[in-house]
């Protein structure tokens, strides 16, 4: 046989080559590994620490408008327990009418219903009149309520399976007592808006009994009770489908696993938690997106150490063809991969219309804010009115405390329309705008003031036309504007032994208001219309009237603007469009 009949060995070179290739292929596919398990467990915590986080922040919003539900109501009958017609109606025995005045109040108060009980405990006025005539003299909140002279709070649950939350007062004259008020608060709504998040949440009395839930069957049991009764799992799926599939799509039960976090929360009243139980399956996709990624981008590099090394192997068709179909099973698990990771996107926008739901309670809180912001004047108008009343009634001038009287019922209802408006800026709605003669607004605005004026010595500049300045406005709102103009004035001049305030109207293609007062002035301009923005004291004012003023009076298709003026104060005009000439006088008519 001659040398050259010999088959060729491979050289040195060649075989050193392959095990430096198949040492090299190992320390990759080795990296490889270890990045994605690092990355698994980094973003695993990661991500269920925004879990909770995100929870958290819930169960605060949550937490916040059931004490903001609750101290919403509590002074409802304090207010109601004075109201003359109720104390009149109680003393004359008179009924006829009690009941649809308390309809007109229950829709402004949003109250569930209230009642009117006389001495005995019989009902004779409420918002459902199917309850007339009932005998309640036993029940716990008409018991209390005649041994206290404060608002009495109860809770129980009937034979309907339910509970019932109440505040109840006595009604009282200088004779004795008259009767009792009972207000009932819906509470069953706060669970509505809980529905459809990714969490079971339910609240608890001081006892530790379940009072309120997202799931039905927890209520009246303790939380060991329920959980043996009902999981977590089973019961946040069942809140989503109760919400309906818009929030997470399909609630198959592979989207829930069994692991869950729990949270509470106090709330400062009379005992009262807040838990919720979160699902953690979300964090596993989100996870499972992310290595998505790091593994398409692993075999794309891997791919194309194959494809360097196919040009190597040109003449080895055998290997070739291997690594071809190598090849093209990496390119179907890249399109599993790809196709995976286009339904995590899918889940995480879904996951993105649940925050924004989540952002929408948030809302609440800054309601609850402006409420006691715009609250302030006519409580302290009641206050002064109520105790002229009672020195009026000492000296029995009857007549003129009942005037008293109307007075405090006219500030009810504007606090009543106050509230209403504030729900519609955080709504950016408008309601229905008619002709309105601006000096009469700034008139009103300066009977709503008088005290406070009165009290603090201000001198009142008014440069007013003659004729009538019409306006497109709602006069209750371009009022509470003008309110909020008189009252910052009245606080920039709290120092000043003499305080004056220039009133000036001027009518053109514009009716324009001015208020100049003369305090120091306005330091920042810029950031003076912000929310939350305020130079006064901590807990003398939150930064919410001029920011709400601002969005009235541009609802109204005005401005309101500030500057400071020649000499000294702040000057603020309020612009608004004049009526055309017809159609004022014929609004004026």
């Amino acid at each position: 046989m001659s040398l050259a009949d010999r088959p060729a060995t491979p050289p040195v070179r060649d075989i050193r080559r392959r095990w430096v290739l198949r040492a090299l292929m190992v320390v990759f596919l080795g990296g490889a590994a270890a990045v994605i398990w690092i990355s698994n467990i980094w973003l695993t915590e990661r991500f269920t620490e925004t879990t909770r986080n995100r929870a958290e922040v819930r169960l605060a919003i949550y937490s916040g408008s059931v004490l903001s539900e609750i101290q919403r109501h509590q002074v409802v009958p304090l207010l109601l327990s004075r109201d003359p017609v109720l104390v009149r109606a109680l003393e004359a025995n008179d009924y006829t009418q009690t009941s649809q005045y308390l309809i007109s109040y229950v829709e402004d108060i949003g109250a569930a219903s209230i009642l009117l009980l006389d001495r005995e405990g019989r009902v004779v006025a409420a918002t459902d009149r199917a309850r007339l005539a009932e005998r309640r003299s036993t029940d716990p909140f008409f018991v209390e309520a005649t041994r206290s002279s404060n608002t009495v709070f109860t809770s129980n649950e009937p034979e309907t399976g339910r509970f019932d939350f109440t505040f109840s007062r006595q009604i009282e004259n200088g004779n004795g007592l008259l009767g009792v008020i009972l207000v009932e608060i819906d509470l069953a709504r706060l669970v509505e808006r809980w529905r459809g998040a990714s969490e079971a949440v339910f609240l608890t009395n001081s006892q530790g009994d379940i009072i309120l839930s997202t799931e039905p069957r927890w209520r009246g049991r303790t939380e060991a009770e329920a959980m043996a009764l009902r999981t977590p799992p089973s019961a946040i799926q069942r809140a989503l489908e109760g919400a309906g599939d818009w929030a997470f799509g399909d609630p198959s039960p592979n989207f829930f696993g069994s692991a869950t976090i729990r949270l509470e929360s106090r709330i400062s009243f009379r005992g009262w938690r807040i838990v919720s139980y979160t699902a953690y399956t979300s964090v596993r996709e989100r996870v499972n997106g992310v290595l998505a990624l790091e593994i398409m981008g692993f075999a794309l590099l891997l791919a194309g150490a194959f494809y360097l090394l196919s040009r190597r192997a040109r003449l080895q068709t055998a290997v070739l063809a291997r690594e071809s179909a190598e090849l093209r099973r990496l390119n179907a698990r890249l399109q599993r991969e790809i196709a995976e990771r286009q339904r995590v996107e899918r889940t995480l926008e879904e996951a993105e219309l649940s925050l924004q739901q989540s952002q929408k309670l948030a809302a609440l809180g800054e309601m609850s804010a402006a409420v006691s912001h715009e609250l302030n004047q006519p409580l302290a108008a009641m206050k002064t009115y109520l105790a002229g009343a009672r020195l009026l009634l000492q000296r029995k001038r009857t007549e003129e405390a009942a005037s008293s009287f109307q007075r405090i019922d006219d500030l009810i209802e504007r606090m009543g329309a106050i509230t209403r408006q504030l729900k519609s800026y955080a709504r950016k709605g408008t309601d229905a705008l008619e002709p309105v003669d601006l000096r009469d607004a700034l008139k009103g605005a300066i009977t709503m003031m008088e005290p406070q004026l009165r009290s603090d010595t201000v001198h009142i500049t008014q440069s007013l036309p003659r004729k009538p300045a019409m306006v497109m406005a709602d006069r209750l709102r371009l009022e509470q504007v003008i309110i909020n103009l008189l009252r910052n004035a009245l606080d920039a001049m709290g120092g000043s032994e003499e305080k004056e305030i220039d009133l000036i109207i001027v009518e053109g293609d514009e009716v324009v208001l001015t208020v100049r007062d003369g305090g120091p002035g306005i330091d920042d301009l810029d950031a003076l219309f912000e929310p939350f923005y305020t130079t006064k004291k901590p807990g003398e004012g939150v930064g919410l009237g001029l920011a709400i003023s601002s969005g009235i009076v541009k609802d109204l298709g005005g401005r309101l603007t500030a500057r400071n003026g020649e000499k000294a104060g702040a000057v603020f005009e309020v612009r608004l469009p004049a009526l055309g000439g017809a159609e004022a006088n014929e609004a004026a008519e």
